[in-house]
């Protein structure tokens, strides 16, 4: 499969790789959002959001609205605009990005998510009496647990990626 426009083709897997690291990210950032609204998502005391400062709700709102910026950029790596930079970048319009540029902080950005994410297999530490616990504590699971693909998808789009660019250009 190759995507209009990209140098060589694109594996099919790799493309709905990339795709689905948006969804991944996408069920903690409702919950995050719902429960910087105040929905009572079982936390008590100061962990409360009704406890908490009154940015609460826009920090959760940045934090996801972040979240899912970085994952849509793994489209990148599928995507002509991985290649060369899109027409509305200034001084940067049409010019060839460097296969480096965007393996790189993808490996890293990989890296930090395997790190940052692969604990959740083993769930969450219950020990914290504000924590939710129950069904709540469920859903609050569940809500996190596609963060712990995040990693390894997004390092295995950046070494189709590279390969691609290798012997593509």
């Amino acid at each position: 499969m190759t995507a209009a426009g990209t140098r060589g083709p694109v594996p099919r897997w790799a493309g709905r790789a990339a795709q689905a690291t948006m969804w991944c990210a996408l069920p903690s950032g409702i919950w995050r959002i719902l429960f910087g609204l105040g929905l009572p998502a079982g936390f008590t005391g100061s962990q409360d959001p009704a406890n908490g400062p009154w940015f609460v709700l826009p920090y959760v709102i940045a934090l996801t609205a972040l979240s899912e910026t970085i994952a849509f950029l793994s489209l990148g790596l599928v995507r002509p605009w991985g290649e060369v930079w899109p027409r509305w970048v200034p001084f940067l319009a049409g010019r060839r990005i460097r296969p480096l540029a965007a393996i790189v902080p993808a490996s890293f950005g990989s890296a930090a998510l395997i790190c940052l994410w692969t604990p959740l297999v083993f769930g969450f530490s219950n020990t914290d009496p504000e924590m939710p616990h129950g069904a709540k504590a469920v859903i609050l699971y569940v809500c996190y647990l596609p963060l712990v693909a995040w990693g390894p998808l997004l390092a295995a789009v950046t070494a189709a990626y590279a390969v691609r660019r290798r012997r593509h250009g």
